[in-house]
């Protein structure tokens, strides 16, 4: 069955149109509310946002969706999406949102439901909460209505949890960081995690005005936190997106360091510690062929996934691994969190670092990657059904065979084919990638 509203990632969208408006987000709330009520014992969500403008909206519009049908409501204000997913488990609460679009600009807005054990809902409950929505929902009784109230320590408890994280003898002592927090919603918390374990901070992106998340600066916006390293003479630079489930790196150099070469760090060190769980790590198919070579190289395997931290997480808890990611920054570390952390994934690249007594361009690049290159293409109808497409493709993988890999997925967003090659020979790549884009144009009638 197809998805109306939910994407890998949730519901996602541009505020004040199409699913993301106050009126779907009450719908969403009574839908989610009603199909948690389960057993005669109080129920309770927990709320979280990010520090977009129109946050405020979405979570007054889902506080009257949950309470209209029976659920009390725990307010979190901003906080980062894995906040959300340890406190639902905590506090014993029936679910967990995250009102947050992620990397995406502060027009948009999201929504992201956890179970009440902390993990993002299965495709099964999200369908039915999906069919759900549409449905007319039976309101409770007047005295009946949820109660709502706002947590004042929800910020203390999430930063005690990230620093039990590290062993107690590891400390941040003269280590300057730079941390860029894309004025969303580690804004507070990540800077403080870290002073209170010792290090000299320099903080940017902590400022969020409403309109300014993501805006020249986290992840996904790299150009301000390296000049800024390399400008204040850091030992490292922690880059979080606007819901800090994702991490990037940036080395004493103002080297970037990715979601792949941060996966390498973390497996390796922790089959070293003998922490590492399921014989490797689980990638996306985005991941290089280096990261790949280099955890063969070590004796590890690397699971490869369709694109999403989802998929990720499924095939973590099926096959029993506890480190997993995508190169984009999105950590996984299942001994820790039960969602993608940036906060947690980044102190344990402080911890391999302090412990290592090396500097981060030395130990943060363990592998070259080899050449990758990734192009979109817009297009009408099905091209990837066609006899032009799919021979370009069969070529292009017999071209690399042995030596790099062809990798073509439809976006599930817009319409898009995302044409991804790697090898050895750059050029070979580049022929490849080419070749294929231009086969997607002309049997889809679009434009790259």
């Amino acid at each position: 069955m197809g998805r109306k509203y939910f994407g890998t990632d949730g519901i996602r969208g541009r505020t004040n149109s199409g699913n993301m408006t106050a009126s779907m987000a009450m719908k969403v709330g009574q839908a989610a509310g009603t199909y948690f009520l389960r057993g005669d014992h109080k129920h309770r969500v927990v709320i979280g946002k990010d520090t977009r403008l129109s946050g405020y909206m979405m979570e007054s519009a889902m506080v009257a969706g949950f309470t209209s049908v029976g659920m009390d409501v725990v307010l979190l204000g901003p906080m980062p999406t894995p906040a959300v997913a340890l406190l639902a488990r905590s506090m014993r609460a029936d679910l967990g949102v995250m009102i947050s679009a992620s990397h995406n600009p502060f027009e948009d807005n999201g929504i992201k439901l956890f179970g009440p054990d902390g993990f993002k809902l299965s495709d099964d409950d999200e369908l039915a909460v999906e069919m759900m929505i549409d449905q007319e929902q039976l309101l409770v009784a007047p005295g009946d209505i949820g109660r709502a109230r706002r947590i004042d320590d929800a910020r203390g408890r999430y930063i005690h949890a990230v620093k039990a994280s590290l062993p107690n003898e590891v400390r941040l002592d003269g280590v300057k960081i730079v941390v860029d927090c894309a004025n969303g919603a580690a804004y507070d918390v990540t800077p403080s995690a870290l002073w209170e374990l010792g290090a000299e901070v320099v903080s940017m992106g902590v400022s969020p005005d409403g309109h300014n998340i993501n805006r020249d600066v986290g992840s996904t916006a790299l150009a301000a936190i390296k000049a800024r390293v390399v400008e204040e003479g850091a030992d490292i630079g922690i880059a979080l997106d606007g819901d800090a489930d994702r991490l990037i790196v940036v080395d004493e150099k103002g080297q970037t360091v990715d979601g792949d070469q941060i996966m390498a760090l973390i497996g390796s060190e922790w089959h070293r510690h003998g922490h590492l769980r399921g014989s490797g790590v689980v990638a996306t198919v985005m991941s290089n062929l280096g990261l790949e070579r280099f955890l063969e190289g070590q004796g590890l395997n690397l699971v490869r996934t369709a694109v999403g931290d989802r998929y990720v997480l499924e095939a973590m808890r099926a096959g029993g691994f506890n480190v997993g990611g995508e190169q984009s920054g999105h950590m996984i570390l299942l001994d820790h969190a039960t969602t993608g952390d940036g906060t947690i994934a980044a102190l344990q690249v402080l911890s391999a670092l302090v412990q290592s007594g090396k500097r981060a361009s030395e130990l943060l690049h363990l592998f070259d990657p080899v050449p990758q290159i990734l192009k979109s293409v817009r297009f009408t109808g099905a091209p990837l059904e066609t006899t032009l497409v799919k021979t370009a493709i069969a070529h292009g993988e017999g071209m690399l065979a042995g030596k790099g890999r062809v990798v073509i997925r439809k976006s599930g967003t817009e319409p898009v084919v995302r044409v991804m090659a790697e090898g050895d020979d750059a050029g070979e790549v580049a022929q490849v990638v080419d070749a294929i884009c231009d086969a997607v144009k002309q049997a889809g009638s679009g434009s790259a």
